[in-house]
C-alpha cells in the first residue's frame, strides 16, 4: 500500500523540508529536491511509520475490546437474588 499524502499536506511537507533546509543545512534545497526527498521518506520509512501506527491502534482497540466485559457485563440468573433483596418480583 502506497503512502500517499493529499495536496495541500504534500505542499506544506515540501515547503517544511525546504524550511528545514535554509535554517539547519549549509545549502539550501529547492522545491523540485524537497519533493523528491519527501517522495523518499514516503516510500522508505512511511510504511515503518505506518505499520507502527496500525499496531497501536490494534493495541488500543483490543484493549477496549477487552474492557468490554466488564462495562457491559450483566449477572446472570438475578430474579430470586432481587427477589430475596426486597426487589420487585412476581407473587
Amino acid at each position: 500500500m502506497a503512502i500517499e499524502l493529499n495536496k495541500d499536506a504534500r505542499r506544506e511537507a515540501i515547503a517544511s523540508i525546504e524550511r528545514y533546509f535554509r535554517e539547519y543545512m549549509e545549502e539550501p534545497i529547492g522545491n523540485i529536491a524537497a519533493g523528491g526527498l519527501l517522495g523518499f521518506f514516503l516510500e522508505e520509512i512511511g510504511p515503518a511509520i505506518y505499520n507502527q501506527a496500525v499496531a497501536d491502534v490494534q493495541a488500543r482497540l483490543q484493549a477496549r475490546v477487552m474492557e468490554l466485559d466488564i462495562e457491559i457485563h450483566e449477572e446472570e440468573f438475578q430474579y430470586w437474588r432481587k427477589l430475596e433483596r426486597g426487589g420487585k418480583g412476581r407473587r
